[in-house]
């Protein structure tokens, strides 16, 4: 669960379905939390080709670009580099409450599964699993093989959530933006961060 003082870390990796990740930072902005925020290199080119938004591969500048769409206060959102080692989410001291993967691609999985720790999103990741901190993947990806479902299985057993972008239908999504919100809004609940999404089952 995340903490309301510490900052939720969150990471957009080359999974298609850059929405999730980009619609869950407008959320957790929207909710006054503050966000460490990590994007692969792959996320670059599929947010490009996803949506109208062009991320630039500065840091700082994407930062900026970032406050200034999003509405973020001073000092609420901070970009970090690939290989930004420095960033508190490299270090068991720094490690935040929680972090997401959102979309959470098979490679940027693995990695995690195996600990391989080649870049700051798999290094970040590796110290909330050894920190026993919250940990939440979107995979999104179709038809899973025996590799990636092994993958998963071994994270869950660790104690990760494994939250495929699968949303439901019974709210009777009218647009694309709802099937998205209804995911994002999943995440949230795990993260006990309050929002009015998607309406939950059961709810008028």
């Amino acid at each position: 669960m995340a903490d309301g003082n510490q900052p939720v870390a969150l990471a957009i990796t080359g999974a298609s379905g850059c929405q999730y990740g980009l619609r869950l930072l407008e959320a957790l902005l929207a909710a006054e939390r503050t966000v460490y925020l990590m994007v692969s290199k792959a996320a670059q080119v599929v947010i490009s080709i996803e949506s109208d938004l062009k991320l630039p591969s500065q840091p700082a500048t994407m930062e900026s670009l970032l406050c200034e769409r999003f509405g973020a206060a001073e000092g609420q959102l901070r970009v970090f580099g690939r290989e930004q080692w420095t960033a508190p989410v490299a270090s068991g001291s720094g490690a935040p409450a929680a972090m997401v993967v959102a979309p959470c691609s098979t490679g940027t999985l693995s990695a995690i599964a195996c600990g391989a720790s080649n870049n700051l999103i798999e290094r970040a990741a590796d110290v909330v699993i050894k920190e026993r901190r919250q940990l939440i993947l979107m995979p999104r990806e179709t038809p899973l093989s025996a590799i990636h479902l092994e993958h998963m299985l071994k994270l869950a057993r660790l104690g990760v959530t494994i939250m495929p972008a699968a949303p439901g239908f019974y709210h009777r999504p009218q647009q694309v933006a709802d099937l998205v919100d209804f995911m994002v809004a999943r995440v949230l609940d795990h993260l006990r961060i309050p929002h009015r999404l998607a309406r939950r089952w059961g709810e008028e």
